[in-house]
């Protein structure tokens, strides 16, 4: 697996110091920016494969850098702060977030991140040669690695193109909580199924015309989801 480019944003020393250590430790290539404007500045101009970003930042809130970031790119974006909230967690993963990490993180936590999202990647690039998707009147395009409804492109962050290609491939089968997290986070801890029921809820909502009597992904309470043949 080749290694990624990563961008490090954070303003505090000791942990931006540990962060790039243990990246320069593992082979991995890092740029760094120490407040928002910055960040986003970076994000264009080098086009890195995973950002991970503190979301106290000097300049600029961190979850307003992932809106910015996400107005044009779908880069993975991996926030570690130390806002423990599930309030804070809610925000940064609806504004486009792919993971959350809270402080004080383990290296060894935040690498196995890195892999996973590095993993996904992978498994994106590779299923461009794959087939076309129809169900109704939504439609995903493997190979380009994007999803329309009817005639308009659905804006979706990388993890929720990944939920989407995950319940396509499964069309009429009830996926658990956990098969799905495994899938896309590599792990099934309590963290990561609050995590897939926001993402579901976002999709959802960029999905269904009618979330609250959804057509297309129903609902398994306490099981899992399903996508349903329209």
């Amino acid at each position: 697996m080749n290694k990624a480019l990563i961008l490090v944003v954070e303003d505090d020393v000791p942990v931006r110091n540990l962060i790039t250590t243990t990246l320069r430790t593992h082979n991995y290539k890092y740029i760094i920016a120490r407040n928002g404007e910055t960040a986003v500045m970076e994000a264009a101009s080098h086009n890195p494969d995973i950002v991970l970003l503190d979301l106290g930042l000097p300049d600029i809130d961190g979850v307003e850098v992932i809106r910015r970031i996400r107005s044009w790119s779908y880069m993975p974006i991996i926030v570690i702060s130390a806002r423990s909230e599930d309030a804070d967690k809610i925000e940064a993963l609806d504004s486009g977030a792919d993971d959350y990490l809270t402080k004080p993180f383990s290296v060894e936590e935040m690498l196995a991140r890195l892999r996973v999202t590095q993993r996904r990647l992978a498994v994106l690039s590779d299923s461009r040669g794959d087939s076309s998707f129809v169900n109704g009147r939504l439609r995903i395009d493997y190979a380009a690695g994007c999803a329309f409804l009817g005639d308009e492109e659905l804006h979706l962050t990388p993890i929720e193109y990944k939920l989407l290609c995950l319940m396509s491939q499964n069309v009429g089968k009830v996926l658990t909580h956990t098969y799905i997290t495994q899938k896309i986070w590599g792990s099934s801890r309590e963290n990561d199924i609050a995590s897939l029921c926001v993402f579901m809820a976002t999709l959802r909502r960029k999905l269904e015309s009618e979330p609250d009597s959804p057509q297309y992904i129903q609902t398994h309470i306490g099981v899992g989801y399903r996508m349903m043949k329209v």
